[in-house]
């Protein structure tokens, strides 16, 4: 199996108990799932796109982190993916959106 350049990572607000209450989950990250799966797809990005349990940043979700860069963004929208996309494409990051 050959690795993929980039994992991204979608918060989704999982809890221990499964539940997916949190703030990411209530912003439309699994949307923001969807719509980074079929972007990446478009633009011949080599990426895996999954959900995670609760990332701990609430109050700056929804959070998309990208790896191995390890670019943690935080208020994530449907118009801030093509932005951090198209600096990804182009080897950079997107500094206003970053939390950490």
């Amino acid at each position: 199996m050959k690795k993929p350049n980039y994992t991204i990572l979608v918060c989704n607000s999982y809890r221990v108990t499964g539940d997916a209450q949190g703030f990411c989950n209530k912003q439309g990250a699994v949307s923001l799932l969807q719509y980074i799966t079929e972007e990446c797809a478009d633009r011949n990005i080599d990426a895996v796109v999954t959900t995670t349990a609760c990332l701990s940043v609430c109050s700056q979700g929804p959070v998309v982190v990208v790896q191995p860069n390890n670019y943690w963004y935080g208020g994530v929208t449907k118009d801030k993916v093509d932005e951090i996309l198209d600096a990804l494409e182009e080897g950079k990051s997107i500094k206003e959106y970053l939390i950490a």
